[in-house]
């Protein structure tokens, strides 16, 4: 770039960040409701010396802003904000500090924890830290997505009905970094993700959606990288527009952002969804004592939610410090034009929000009728996307499950744990079981929700792996660096009566039935099922349920260990509740149908209907669940399930029945055909089907 560019002109404050407009300029946006000045800063190629500093000129209200002349994609730029500096108050500018612009779509720089970006000084945070930290902060690199984007064919999306939607939870470095089928030099990267293997394995599998844990540009915690670990999962964004650059291959010359879309190209030509989840609830920058890195300079008091008795301090109902204010207009600005952006530019097919009750955080708690809420519900772009919430936070009323917008989905650990305690020997009953197979209808029914707004799992990327749930009773973080305190103690698992890896067959196999049981209860139930990437094949994580810190082969998907006979098995779950269906995507009524048989009815082993006590007694824990109205079955279903440790013979209803599936069998196909009794093995789930006559 030129050594020095024209002065800059008044520009425009729209959009925000830094956009080429096409006739030689770009224009640089900011909000800063409290600064009173802003610098833009521009660098050279590699972003270590500051070339100048201009002052935007122009202001619109609460937005600054400026175009420059002469310059163009590949500059490197950050911002210097002038305002108070009075920490108890909430006032934290100091222009000392070089800040990342909040609208960055490349990030320029690797971030060090040193001094220097702090905002006070450590001795003693009240006093401005007056060392200026340009050479080593973090940057925005200006591009062109226009230009890019030219000559791009118009993507068309999978859009998967959600009755059809299979979601599979992965990490995109560490779905591929020891599958054999990737090339070396694509494992752990979105090029990965999305090699000729890797689609193989989906499509096999038959899974609908990848549901990618975040892939926003994030930081390591200060504490983890002073212990040599680094964040894995990547819940602690920098960049909300900027794709991790650690997750990209550079194969071919193309940019992170460009390998990310090529991916998601790949993977919607393969009918695949692509759910990012996203982190909106809180930034990198930690509590009031953490780095000056962006919003914190910009306008500390506008981007994060302070005590209103001690606005110096932060609201902390994430526990990862701060809490972003989306009460604030041009924050909730800011995160509506993120999920345009990953939705309208990189294509992407829905998301899963973390922690989601903070976005309807008002002043009162949490209000389904939030702004944000409102906002997404009437966003053209967004029509039609999958919207998930997680629906919890640690704050005061926090846990929301059930009480989402209409048209969201919600992840439902009811599901997750109602299942584990029927399956493991908890303090399970017939009657929760049977609500949890059914959507969980007592959360989701009454307040006029669809089935499929039940997000059913067993694991996800926290916690126990599904092998490991059947292995481990006791967790075993202790690589972790917390002395085994991180994680849940309570997972409700069971070792099958040896705790850890056993050589003993009979443990083994019966380790392998119930990881089949589980599976099929998943996979069969009601509501939208979510597939933890590595379940499927037997993944350990050697009994550590908190691995979130851990970017190493604990964590990375043990392909070279695989059993192929689960994958087999899975993908014919997955088959046969596509074909099948077998409870359907409406709620049932209970009621006869145009059969004669009820809608759904639930019998005892004896195959009487369950009454009063049944759904009260903890034992048996056997049940069946008569389908006369199955979504696409011509005939009624009969789905049985024997938590027991004895063979139950079930007493079956009038007629020839043939069975579908039995998990007793490893590959599932029981091969059986014929009228009452049927014996359902313990610990197994079995599906039958109604012969219709000739």
């Amino acid at each position: 770039m030129p050594t020095e560019v024209p002065a800059a002109e008044a520009g425009r404050p729209w959009p925000l960040g830094a956009h080429c407009d096409g006739d030689g300029g770009v224009n640089f946006a900011v909000f800063s409701a409290h600064a009173e000045a802003i610098e833009l800063c521009l660098f050279d190629a590699t972003g270590t010396n500051e070339l100048q500093r201009i002052a935007l000129p122009g202001r619109s209200g609460d937005v600054w802003h400026g175009r420059l002349r002469g310059i163009g994609p590949g500059q490197v730029y950050g911002l210097r904000a002038h305002g108070p500096w009075a920490p108890a108050h909430g006032q934290r500018f100091n222009a000392h500090k070089l800040l990342l612009d909040p609208y960055a779509r490349e990030i320029v720089g690797r971030f060090e924890w040193r001094g220097e970006h702090f905002g006070g000084e450590r001795a003693d945070p009240a006093r401005m830290d007056r060392r200026d930290n340009a050479s080593f902060a973090l940057k925005a690199r200006v591009v062109d997505e226009r230009l890019e984007r030219e000559g791009e064919a118009r993507e068309r999306r999978p859009y998967t009905p959600l009755a059809n939607t299979v979601l599979y939870e992965a990490h995109v470095k560490g779905l591929t970094m020891r599958h054999p089928g990737v090339p070396d030099p694509l494992r752990g990267s979105c090029a990965g993700l999305a090699s000729d293997a890797m689609l193989a394995h989906l499509q096999r599998l038959g899974v609908t959606a990848v549901s990618l844990l975040p892939v926003h540009q994030h930081l390591d915690e200060q504490r983890l990288v002073a212990q040599g670990l680094t964040n894995y999962w990547g819940y602690n964004t920098v960049g909300f527009f900027a794709v991790e650059p650690r997750y990209a291959s550079g194969a071919g010359g193309l940019s992170p952002r460009q390998e990310f879309r090529a991916m998601v190209r790949r993977l919607h030509a393969a009918g695949i969804e692509v759910i990012l989840d996203v982190v909106y609830n809180h930034t990198a920058e930690t509590d009031e004592n953490g780095p000056t890195i962006s919003w914190r300079g910009l306008d500390n008091l506008s981007y994060y939610r302070t005590l209103a008795a001690q606005p110096g301090a932060y609201e902390n109902v994430t526990g990862c410090g701060n809490t972003l204010d989306l009460r604030q207009p041009r924050v909730l600005q800011m995160v509506m034009d993120s999920l345009r952006y990953w939705a309208e530019t990189m294509n992407v097919d829905g998301f899963r929000f973390d922690l989601a009750t903070v976005l309807g955080r008002g002043d009162h708690g949490f209000d389904a009728r939030a702004a944000f809420f409102h906002a997404v519900a009437q966003d053209p772009v967004l029509a039609g996307l999958k919207m998930i919430a997680e629906p919890w936070d640690i704050g005061p009323g926090g846990y929301q499950l059930g009480r989402f917008p209409r048209d969201w989905l919600e992840w439902n650990d009811r599901f997750r744990d109602g299942v584990r305690s029927f399956w493991l020997g908890g303090a399970s009953t017939r009657g929760e079981f049977a609500q949890r197979l059914c959507a969980s209808s007592d959360l989701f029914h009454a307040n006029g929700r669809e089935p499929a707004a039940s997000v059913n799992f067993l694991v996800a990327h926290d916690g126990f792996t599904l092998r490991d749930l059947l292995t481990y009773e006791r967790k075993r973080n202790e690589a972790n660096g917390e002395d085994n305190r991180d994680g849940h103690s309570a997972n409700l698992g069971w070792n099958c009566g040896v705790e850890g890896p056993t050589d003993d067959p009979k443990v083994l196999a019966l380790r392998s039935r119930l990881q089949r049981a589980l599976l099929a209860t998943l996979l069969l139930a009601q509501g939208t099922p979510m597939l933890a990437a590595g379940d499927e094949l037997g993944h350990s994580q050697g009994g550590n349920n908190n691995l979130y810190c851990q970017d190493n082969a604990a964590t990375w998907i043990a392909w070279p260990h695989a059993d192929d006979t689960l994958i087999a098995f899975t993908s014919r779950l997955i088959a046969l509740r596509a074909d099948s269906l077998p409870l359907a995507g409406h709620w049932y009524s209970g009621q006869p149908g145009g059969n004669g048989l009820h809608d759904l009815g639930w019998l005892r082993e004896d195959g009487q209907p369950l009454a009063g006590d049944d759904w009260r007694d903890l034992r048996p824990r056997a049940l069946g669940a008569l389908i006369g109205a199955p979504g696409r079955a011509a005939a009624p279903l009969l789905l049985l399930a024997n938590a027991e440790t004895e063979e139950i013979r079930f007493a079956l209803p009038a007629g020839r029945w043939t069975a579908v599936l039995d998990t007793a069998h490893a590959d599932g196909a029981p091969h059986w055909q014929g009228e009452s009794p049927y014996p359902v093995s313990a610990h197994s789930l079995v599906l039958l089907s109604r012969v219709q006559p000739a």
